[in-house]
């Protein structure tokens, strides 16, 4: 099978000729549609270090649209010929950008009524902004919420559950470029960030009151931004890096509270952490079946084009999702 391999001593992606993967008793095998690149794919010369003896043949791709080709022997819920969704766990060497990828039964849902590219554009950015905002913040229950990187994937679809749930006031901020952009997706106001100064503004914004909840998406000291921008008892998810409440202002006094999310840290932590992996996919699903949450931006590529636009993923802010499509 033809195959986007990364050889971990040169950081290098190329593609490949593979033999078509084996799978295990709980497995599937799953012939790919689509698959959509995400910034961990990108992003795995950073974190290679922690798969152990990481070979040429290693295959990236988390967000896999397809059929089932094969199923282990002790899966019972689903059929050859199934159409499914999933997001694949980082740590397993057959993902999404080849012919065919081996995934866990027990990750997959069904394919929603869309077309494979959209598909493929949902799990990780669609699901992970799902749980933050109704797992994690449970944003129905509140009126104002500070979004960071609101033109990027999760962003994006942040602002779009924010809306859903009819918050009043869904600040995000961008560059000025993307300002129209995420006003489209719903945001009520938009910070730029590289001009203005994000604290300062929501305060303004809310009546020197600041946000109920916050969301940070881009890393890189947005953290403090958004902590800072919370009002009294407000809560932040927190989605690059670890949180740290001694850097943040009158985080004690203020009773802020702070969230971690990584999505693909659900297939690493039993039955229960898949169900929630799965639960938000579903719900995601459900709301891009009824027309109430769009899938952005959306560029379609050939296999043969999925390195060079990963590598550009590290050096420059992608707008909206992309997407291999066999």
């Amino acid at each position: 099978m033809r195959a986007l391999t990364f050889a971990p001593k040169t950081d290098q992606f190329q593609v490949s000729k593979l033999p078509v993967p084996s799978i295990s008793d709980d497995d599937v095998l799953i012939e790919v549609d689509a698959c959509g690149l995400n910034p961990v794919d990108a992003k795995i010369r950073l974190w290679k270090s922690m798969v152990p003896n990481m070979e040429n043949s290693w295959v990236p791709g988390l967000d896999v649209s397809g059929y089932i080709a094969k199923i282990g022997r002790k899966v019972e819920k689903w059929m050859v010929g199934d159409r499914v969704l999933c997001h694949g766990d980082m740590f397993r060497p057959n993902g999404g950008f080849a012919e065919f990828t081996v995934q866990d039964a027990q990750a997959l849902i069904p394919h929603p009524g869309v077309r494979a590219e959209v598909a493929a554009a949902i799990p990780c950015a669609g699901w992970t902004a799902w749980r933050a905002l109704n797992d994690k913040l449970r944003a129905h229950e509140h009126n104002s919420i500070l979004i960071t990187g609101g033109s990027g994937g999760v962003g994006g679809f942040a602002t779009q559950i924010a809306s859903y749930f009819d918050l009043e006031k869904i600040i995000v901020t961008c560059s000025t470029a993307n300002h129209k952009y995420v006003r489209e997706l719903g945001a009520t106001h938009v910070i730029d960030y590289k001009a203005e100064d994000v604290v300062a503004r929501v305060l303004d914004i809310t009546e020197q009151q600041g946000v109920s909840i916050g969301l940070d998406t881009v890393g890189s000291d947005n953290d403090i931004f958004v902590a800072n921008s919370l009002k009294y008892e407000g809560q932040m998810v927190e989605l690059v890096d670890t949180v740290r409440p001694l850097k943040y202002q009158d985080a004690f006094m203020k009773g802020l509270s702070f969230h971690q999310l990584s999505l693909g840290a659900g297939h690493r932590h039993g039955i229960s952490a898949k169900a929630a992996l799965t639960s938000a996919g579903h719900a995601f699903s459900s709301l891009v079946e009824q027309g109430k949450i769009k899938v952005p931006v959306l560029k379609t590529i050939a296999l043969d084009q999925v390195g060079e636009a990963l590598n550009d993923m590290l050096n420059q802010r992608t707008v909206g999702k992309i997407v291999m499509r066999f």
